[in-house]
C-alpha cells in the first residue's frame, strides 16, 4: 500500500471522521495522518502496538497462513526481518518497544504463554513466578514492563518497576491486562466483567485506578497507550463499528475513524504525540497508520 503523498488532516472538531466526545469540555486538537503502511508480503495482516520517542514502532504480523510474527518497523519505513522467539511453537506476539529499541512481547510454546524481550539478537524469556500464563504488553524507558498473568489464583495484571512485581485487579473484573506504560509508571488497560464488556481503567504509579473509562455509547472499550503528557489512545465499538479514540484525561475525548474504514485501532502513542495503530478495509486486510497529534491554538 502507498503512503499518502500528502499529510491528510482531520480536524477534530469540525470533521465528521473525528467527533468531539461528550464526557467533558475536549480540548482541540488535529489529527496528521502521516502515512500508511504493510509489513512487506501479500496479504498480511499488520498490526501495529508501540511507537518510542524516535518514531521505531513494534507489532505483529499475520500472514496469508495464519501464521503472527512480530516485526520492527524503523523510523526511515525499513522493516527487520520477521521476530520469532526460538522457543515458540505457535505465535510470536510483540507488544512493546522502548527509545534503546529493547522489544517486549510474548510467544506461545506448549500450550502456556510466556513472556520475552529482545535486545538486538539476544531473546531472554520470563515466567513469572507462579504464574501458568505470563503476557508481558507493555514496556517503558526505564525497562519497567507490565502485562498480565493467569495463576493459580486466577487472572491478575501487573507492572514490575525495578524488578519488583505488583500483582493487582480492578473491583468486578474477571480478566484484565495492562497494554500500556508510561516512563512514570502509570498504567492503562482493559478489564471483563461479569457483564461480558470490555472497559478501558488507568492506574497511576501509586497504584490509585481510575474505571471505568468508557466512551459514550460503547459497549466494549480497549485503552492500549498512554504517554507522559497522560494522553491515551485506544478503541471502542458501538453499534456502528470499531472507532479509535484519543483522551487527554478519563473524561476528556476524541474519536477518529480512518477515511472509509469499518474499524479503527490507535495502539501506541509516544512523547511528541505520534500516533501507530490499523484500520480495516474491504477486502478484510490490515493496514498500519502512523498519523500525529497536535494541539490546535485557541484564538
Amino acid at each position: 500500500m502507498k503512503p499518502l503523498s500528502l499529510f491528510a488532516r482531520f480536524f477534530i472538531a469540525s470533521t465528521a471522521l473525528v467527533v468531539t466526545g461528550t464526557l467533558g469540555q475536549a480540548a482541540s486538537f488535529e489529527i496528521d495522518v502521516i502515512s500508511t503502511f504493510d509489513y512487506p508480503g501479500t496479504g498480511n495482516l499488520t498490526r501495529p502496538q508501540k511507537i518510542n520517542d524516535m518514531g521505531d514502532i513494534a507489532g505483529e504480523f499475520v500472514d496469508s497462513g495464519g501464521v503472527t510474527r512480530g516485526f520492527v518497523r524503523f523510523r526511515n519505513g525499513t522493516f527487520s526481518a520477521p521476530i520469532v522467539e526460538p522457543n515458540q511453537d505457535l505465535l510470536t506476539d510483540v507488544r512493546g518497544i522502548n527509545n534503546s529499541r529493547l522489544v517486549a512481547g510474548y510467544y506461545i510454546a506448549g500450550n502456556a504463554a510466556h513472556g520475552f524481550f529482545l535486545s538486538g539478537n539476544t531473546y531472554t524469556e520470563l515466567d513469572l513466578p507462579g504464574a501458568i500464563n505470563t503476557y508481558v504488553n507493555a514496556l517503558n524507558n526505564a525497562g519497567d514492563f507490565a502485562g498480565n498473568a493467569d495463576l493459580t489464583t486466577g487472572n491478575q495484571a501487573f507492572i514490575s518497576v525495578g524488578g519488583n512485581v505488583t500483582f493487582f485487579t480492578v473491583p468486578g473484573a474477571v480478566t484484565l491486562s495492562v497494554y500500556g506504560l508510561n516512563n512514570l509508571n502509570q498504567c492503562v488497560g482493559a478489564y471483563f466483567d461479569s457483564g461480558s464488556v470490555y472497559h478501558g481503567f488507568f492506574r497511576n504509579a501509586g497504584g490509585t485506578l481510575t474505571y471505568p473509562i468508557d466512551p459514550a455509547g460503547s459497549t466494549q472499550t480497549f485503552i492500549f497507550g498512554n504517554n507522559d503528557k497522560g494522553w491515551m489512545v485506544g478503541r471502542y465499538v458501538d453499534s456502528a463499528g470499531t472507532h479509535g479514540f484519543f483522551m487527554t484525561s478519563p473524561t476528556k475525548y476524541e474519536i477518529y475513524d480512518y477515511p472509509g474504514a469499518t474499524f479503527t485501532s490507535l495502539n501506541g502513542i509516544n512523547r511528541d504525540g505520534l500516533i501507530c495503530g490499523r484500520y480495516l478495509d474491504n477486502f478484510g486486510i490490515e493496514h498500519g497508520i502512523v498519523a500525529r497529534v497536535k494541539r490546535i491554538p485557541l484564538n
